[in-house]
């Protein structure tokens, strides 16, 4: 039998970013749980406009829990809808594991994140030879601690691409953490507040001004930062082309068109 409870990944934000998989899991769906303050209410109006549904952004984990228990023992699917993807900051972890104590069976679906939908809004490649091959996710230290080998000035040493969740609200603090690492105040940065959404907003500097153009925008809640060389190399002329359809590359598919 096919699990009753299923996380969902709603995608970054526009309803139509939600996976096929995900889209007939809530429209199979009797009850729903659903991310409030970031999911955009008309998706479950859209793919499960028939379902009990329930906002979980004023609920206990303990309230969700009995809500989706409720719900399988009466023999009904539950969707557990959360942004983005729910790997990605999603706090499934919790959930999973009462579940398992449970002995109630599940499955994760994943969806787009966020850092995905900004990149796409950005028209921007997050991975450049000779430029960035590297992608890191993290956030800065707020009311949730982060170890201390992963604080932001150790990762910035890196000099990778980073995609900074959870942390416009401390802008400020993030331009310091960057700058004591590989970066430096004309290393080029963007914010993208609400990736995906009808109000999407694109702010693009420098970590000289970046923190001066967010606050001037109002910018506090729900938005990326991306920092990184990968996000000038295409103002500053740098060679930054892949090798996979050059003429002079083969591998298993195709023979060099050179010699």
């Amino acid at each position: 039998m096919s699990p009753q409870v299923s996380f969902v990944g709603a995608g970054p934000g526009a309803a139509d970013l939600i996976t096929i998989r995900g889209a007939r899991l809530l429209r199979h769906a009797d009850v729903v749980v659903y991310a409030g303050s970031l999911v955009d209410r008309e998706l479950v109006r859209r793919y499960a406009a028939t379902a009990d549904v329930y906002d979980s952004a004023g609920m206990t984990l303990d309230e969700v829990l009995s809500v989706v228990m409720e719900a399988v023992t009466a023999g009904k699917n539950v969707v557990r809808l959360h942004t983005g993807d729910p790997s990605i900051y999603g706090a499934i972890q919790e959930q999973m594991e009462a579940l398992d104590r449970l002995g109630v069976a599940y499955r994760v679906v994943p969806g787009v994140t966020s850092a995905f939908a900004a990149a796409a809004a950005l028209k921007q490649e997050l991975t450049l030879p000779e430029v960035s091959q590297s992608v890191i996710f993290t956030r800065m230290e707020g009311r949730t601690p982060v170890p201390e080998r992963e604080r932001l000035s150790r990762i910035a040493g890196i000099g990778a691409t980073l995609v900074i969740y959870l942390s416009v609200g401390m802008i400020d603090r993030v331009v310091e953490e960057l700058l004591a690492g590989a970066y430096t105040p004309e290393t080029a940065a963007a914010v993208v507040c609400r990736a995906s959404w009808e109000d999407e907003l694109i702010i693009e500097g420098t970590l000289a001004d970046i923190a001066a153009k967010v606050r001037e925008a109002g910018i506090d809640r729900q938005a990326l930062i991306i920092v990184g060389d990968v996000l000038a190399a295409r103002r500053e002329g740098l060679k930054a082309r892949s090798l996979l359809y050059d003429d002079a590359f083969s591998h298993g598919f195709r023979g060099s068109a050179i010699g």
